[in-house]
């Protein structure tokens, strides 16, 4: 719809967003910052109104990805995935991932150190539940390893354990065992590990009826 333009309006609802009148009548919306070199008066041609539509959706797209990315850090794939269910197109899904890679909002690697870390404290889990998690995050097999290279995971099972030791000081042993065990299983914890670990517990829980 080539024409003058008319009007430049900021939208009520999305004050990040103007709308632009052609020959009084409403035509698109653009970002406030596309349309800061729009101006009333101004011709457009089919041509100049689909280049600013294209550049247009780039920019909201990207400014998508941003706030997602304000909620928590994101994987590549998460973000991927993300703007596709969004309907953008896979050329600009493309460009978005690759400029926030650039201005390093999306790296893998740190996602999935930062990852590792946050479970450390928050929930710890073994490495084969962590494995999984990040696998789940589409993060590379290499970054994965990476990661969780020198995880020390006795210390992060009796991390996991330690504020349930009230809760089974009064188990026999056999009961005791099968709560540890079956406590850790879930938590991704290996075999040697969860025998290390209600060992630990079993001497701790001994000497304080002592």
């Amino acid at each position: 719809m080539a024409g003058k333009i008319t009007a430049l309006k900021r939208q009520v609802k999305r004050k990040d967003r103007v709308s632009v009148f052609i020959e009084g009548e409403y035509a698109f919306s653009l970002m406030e910052s596309a349309a800061a070199v729009l101006s009333p008066g101004q011709y457009l041609s089919d041509e100049e109104i689909d280049r600013l539509q294209q550049a247009d959706l780039y920019q909201k797209a990207y400014h998508q990805a941003l706030r997602y990315l304000g909620i928590r850090a994101r994987s590549q794939a998460e973000m991927e995935q993300y703007l596709t269910g969004k309907d953008y197109p896979p050329a600009v899904v493309a460009a978005t991932l690759a400029r926030l890679q650039r201005e390093g909002y999306l790296n893998d690697a740190d996602f999935a150190g930062a990852w590792v870390d946050s479970r450390g404290r928050l929930k710890p889990k073994g490495k084969r539940a962590l494995q999984y998690e990040l696998k789940q995050k589409g993060i590379a097999n290499e970054l994965i390893e990476s990661a969780l290279a020198g995880l020390d995971e006795e210390n992060l099972a009796w991390a996991a354990v330690e504020s349930r030791l009230s809760r089974w000081k009064n188990l026999d042993d056999d009961r005791l065992k099968q709560k540890v065990w079956g406590f850790l299983a879930r938590r991704g914890f290996d075999y040697e590990i969860a025998r290390l670990t209600y060992e630990k517990v079993r001497a701790v829980l001994s000497n304080q009826d002592d």
